[in-house]
C-alpha cells in the first residue's frame, strides 16, 4: 500500500492509494427524481450496505429507449460502499428503482484519505 502525508495549513492529510485491492467502490446510478433516489439511498445507510450516498442536483439525459429519442431530467447517485458488498447494495437498490432497466454501475476507488476510509469501513459493517 502507498501512503501518502499532504501537509496542507498546519493539517496533515494521509492519504492511501493502492488499498486493498480497491477496497471501496462508487455504484453510479440515475433516478428519475429526488425522492426515488432519497428512498433507496435511506435504505442502503440503514442496512450499513453503503457509507453516503451523493444525490446530485437534477440533470438532462439523452438516450435511445425502444426505438425512440428520449431527453429527460435525472438525479445522478453516487453509492459510496465497500466492493464486498457492492452486490448487496445493487440487490437492495434495484426493487426501489422505478425504471424498468436501471443503471447500477460499478466505478473502483483508487485512493483517498485514511480517516475517511476509516469512517466509511466503520460505517458498512454489518451485524
Amino acid at each position: 500500500m502507498l501512503r501518502a502525508v499532504l501537509l496542507c495549513g498546519r493539517q496533515a492529510l494521509v492519504f492511501d492509494a493502492g488499498m486493498r485491492d480497491s477496497e471501496f467502490v462508487f455504484i453510479y446510478s440515475t433516478f428519475p427524481d429526488q425522492d426515488s433516489a432519497l428512498r433507496a439511498a435511506q435504505v442502503l445507510i440503514e442496512k450499513k450496505l453503503a457509507a453516503c450516498v451523493n444525490i446530485h442536483a437534477p440533470m438532462i439525459s439523452v438516450y435511445e429507449w425502444q426505438g425512440k429519442i428520449e431527453t429527460g431530467p435525472e438525479v445522478a447517485v453516487f453509492i459510496k460502499t465497500r466492493r464486498g458488498l457492492a452486490d448487496a447494495a445493487i440487490a437492495a437498490a434495484r426493487p426501489l428503482h422505478p425504471y424498468t432497466v436501471p443503471a447500477f454501475l460499478l466505478l473502483p476507488i483508487e485512493g483517498g484519505n485514511s480517516d475517511y476510509l476509516e469512517w466509511a469501513r466503520a460505517q458498512t459493517i454489518r451485524e
